[in-house]
């Protein structure tokens, strides 16, 4: 169903604090702070890893996957966890293009088998690499048409397995809970930014529009207000189960 009002249409024109150059840079410190717990709540990661991704991975090698826009990196670190806890060898290469995101993922405490890197997809693509899994949180709806179809390109390249790109989707009753449940969440860009971000986002149809001709790629949804833009290559599952099996 289209949602009505203010939020019929994507607000393409909106722009995030955090996106903008000069923003509060404190502010912007408390906002990649306050995203791992954000996330954990609204972006579903967690089903996301068991249903998309564990089942691609193999016991007996290793594993390899990229996340592209890490941001504050609670995303990748929450993958790269994940995995070593159920037993597999994953190395995670986070990039993120930002230069303050950067900084701030780095500064944290290291993790085993997690990379970050300040670079774009296209760059990784013309390095020649690829990865097991691809991913990327929240960045579908920054991106304009010439740059969504460039992200997607280039996950085709990059992606051995699987790909998964996972986004908010537009819906009056995400944005009011969204308002209401960020409320004791000061000091940082979560609430205004992450309002932003709902109005900027796509509907399940309009980014199954956006990805017309792409017949690899299929829109699925995740309760609650999720999108995921999901790429499967065959026999990703079947091959890894297999390797699994001889483990």
């Amino acid at each position: 169903m289209r949602p009505a009002g203010f939020l019929a249409r994507r607000d393409t024109d909106a722009i995030e604090e955090m996106d903008r150059p000069d923003c509060d840079l404190d502010r912007l410190d408390r906002t990649y702070a306050q995203f791992g717990l954000v996330n954990a709540v609204v972006s579903g990661w967690r089903g996301t890893y068991t249903s998309l991704l564990r089942p691609t991975f193999s016991r007996d090698r290793v594993n390899t996957l990229l996340d592209v826009g890490s941001g504050g990196g609670d995303v990748p670190r929450a993958l790269a966890r994940w995995a070593r806890l159920d037993g597999f060898d994953l190395e995670v290469t986070a990039i993120d293009p930002d230069e303050r995101a950067h900084a701030y993922a780095t500064r944290l405490p290291p993790l085993p088998g997690l990379t970050f890197r300040r670079a774009l997809s296209s760059e990784l693509v013309a390095e020649g690499s690829t990865f097991d899994a691809v991913v990327s949180n929240h960045v579908l709806h920054h991106l304009d048409a010439d740059e969504f179809n460039g992200l997607l390109d280039d996950s085709e390249q990059l992606a051995r397995r699987v790909a998964v790109h996972s986004d908010i989707a537009r819906h009056p009753a995400g944005y009011a809970l969204f308002s209401v449940g960020t409320l004791p969440l000061p000091g940082s860009f979560i609430r205004e930014d992450g309002l932003t971000s709902i109005r900027r986002s796509y509907t399940p149809d309009e980014l199954r529009t956006a990805v017309t001709g792409r017949d690899t790629w299929e829109v699925r949804t995740r309760v609650p207000f999720i999108n995921l833009l999901v790429l499967e290559r065959p026999g990703a599952r079947a091959s890894a189960q297999g390797d699994a099996d001889h483990a």
